[in-house]
């Protein structure tokens, strides 16, 4: 729903719209470093409360995503080419691992309901009911801005560019 919601208001509201443009994409980028707490996927794994099919792909890419978003962040890459091209890969990348852990998330929690009950009760139920959403969002926007033609900001370590 959430997820939903953010999309619609891209389209309908004028002043959403407004504020998407105008976001600089590596603030977009960087909420992914919150994809690190997939590593807790292992945690539950490992004490029988989630199965491995879902928690260890999901875990190992989630953490993957975070940690190239640090790399793309931080690469500097001098023209707005690269930069766009860079952008680009990591996001699709990113987008393509989180689908791949929300289906399967649905596959395993329609063949098995306690496989995945864990995702149900706090802390991880603030995955699927907040983070997720937020960042499924993110990366379409990212696609979007791209899409149309924005311009990827390179650090110089100057603050923003």
């Amino acid at each position: 729903m959430l997820t939903s919601g953010l999309i619609l208001a891209g389209v309908l509201s004028p002043r959403f719209q407004a504020w998407a443009s105008s976001v600089d994409l590596r603030v977009l980028v960087a909420l992914h470093v919150t994809r690190f707490v997939g590593a807790e996927f292992l945690v539950y794994f490992r004490r029988g409360e989630l199965p491995f099919a879902f928690a260890v792909p999901g875990a190992w890419g989630d953490m993957a995503v975070a940690a190239t978003a640090i790399l793309v962040l931080a690469s500097g890459v001098p023209s707005t080419r690269g930069r766009r091209l860079l952008y680009g890969v990591w996001n699709t990348l990113g987008l393509a691992d989180l689908l791949f852990v929300v289906l399967t998330a649905a596959r395993l929690g329609f063949a098995d309901p306690d496989s995945v009950r864990a995702l149900l009760r706090l802390p991880l139920s603030l995955l699927p009911t907040f983070l997720v959403p937020l960042l499924i969002a993110s990366h379409v926007l990212i696609a979007v801005r791209l899409a149309r033609g924005s311009e990827p900001a390179v650090d110089t370590g100057r603050g923003a560019a």
